[in-house]
């Protein structure tokens, strides 16, 4: 499988080391002063505010890219959020936040959603991966124990499946690499799209994809997003 070569418009060492693993070539884009929010909305649901960060900063990146004036390239971005029920639970903004969280878990089934956005050309694909883990019963001292590690406070939901916090997880449904913060099956599977056609020559994607088209300088607010790729456009796009 050949993938081509991308921008990456993450810093997360872990989305890093996914690509590597998967043989994906890419250079990581600093989104500097484009940064996203990434506070929730009000009530936002999971689902709703993961999409909704994953495109965010694919449109970031773009902007970041032009801003830059790089070579246009496949651009991929992501964003991993837990929640148990409709509770989103961010990175921990301290040992206290960090102990609040792993306690919630403790003996629990949750949801990590990891949305990740390619934009190509004046598309941008989207695809969730959604993975149910459940955590072991933890007592005090294991908490503790972690959160000394320092291991919880750049992880969404305070912890990191591939790290000491495996030893948490009793079952898990769903994709570890999703769980980590990049699933390389979807991944995969945008990338080969994006390589084999041209954005207007492409067919409907599967259901699990979103398909949007960019204005030029388009900005978040002003994207549409439809469930299936719109058909082609007589008009000519650029990133």
């Amino acid at each position: 499988m050949t993938f081509p070569k991308i921008y990456l418009a993450s810093a997360s060492p872990r989305r890093a080391e996914l690509l590597t693993q998967i043989g994906v070539t890419f250079d990581v884009l600093r989104l500097g002063e484009f940064a996203v929010d990434e506070a929730v909305r009000g009530r936002e649901a999971p689902l709703a505010y993961v999409k909704r960060l994953a495109l965010a900063k694919a449109t970031a990146g773009v902007r970041a890219r032009r801003a830059q004036k790089l070579p246009q390239r496949p651009l991929l971005a992501a964003d991993t959020t837990v929640c148990i029920g409709r509770t989103i639970l961010g990175k921990p903004e301290d040992a206290a936040d960090a102990r609040r969280m792993l306690a919630l878990l403790s003996g629990k089934t949750h949801r990590v959603l990891t949305a990740i956005a390619l934009a190509h050309g004046a598309r941008i694909a989207i695809a969730v991966s959604d993975s149910r883990v459940t955590f072991a019963h933890l007592s005090r001292r294991e908490i503790d124990a972690y959160i000394a590690s320092g291991e919880p406070f750049d992880k969404a939901g305070a912890y990191g499946i591939q790290g000491r916090a495996g030893a948490f997880v009793s079952h898990l449904m769903g994709s570890f690499s999703g769980v980590m913060g990049l699933p390389v099956h979807e991944t995969a599977a945008l990338l080969v799209r994006s390589s084999r056609s041209s954005p207007s020559s492409r067919t409907s994607p599967p259901t699990s994809l979103i398909a949007i088209r960019m204005a030029p300088g388009a900005d978040l607010q002003s994207i549409t997003i439809s469930a299936s790729v719109p058909a082609p456009s007589n008009k000519t796009h650029h990133s």
